[in-house]
C-alpha cells in the first residue's frame, strides 16, 4: 500500500455550501478510484504567501490517503488542474 498526503486550496470566493461540495466531490474522486481516505483536515481560510490566480487567501484542506496504486492520485491531479475551484494542490507520497 502507498500512502499519500494531498493538500489543496479552494478559492475563497465560493460560498460555504459550494466549498463543501467541492471538497466532497474531490474526496469522492479518490474513493471511486480505489483509494481510502484515512484522515481529512479542514485547516480553514488562510492568507497565501503570495498571490495565486489573483487570490490572496484560500481554504486549505489536507487528505491522508492510502492506495494500492497511483490511479486515484493521478485522477485527482488531472481534475484539480482542470477545476476552476482549486487554486493550488500538492500530492506528496509518504514514506513508511
Amino acid at each position: 500500500m502507498n500512502n499519500y498526503e494531498i493538500m489543496f486550496i479552494v478559492k475563497p470566493t465560493l460560498s460555504e455550501d459550494e466549498i463543501k461540495k467541492v471538497v466532497a466531490n474531490f474526496g469522492k474522486v479518490l474513493t471511486d478510484n480505489g483509494a481510502t481516505i484515512t484522515e481529512q483536515k479542514d485547516m480553514g481560510q488562510r492568507e497565501l504567501a503570495y498571490e495565486i490566480k489573483k487570490f490572496k487567501s484560500g481554504y486549505y484542506y489536507v487528505y491522508t490517503v492510502e492506495s494500492k496504486d497511483d490511479k486515484a492520485t493521478k485522477e485527482f491531479e488531472r481534475l484539480a488542474l482542470i477545476s476552476n475551484d482549486i487554486v493550488r494542490h500538492l500530492i506528496t507520497k509518504l514514506e513508511k
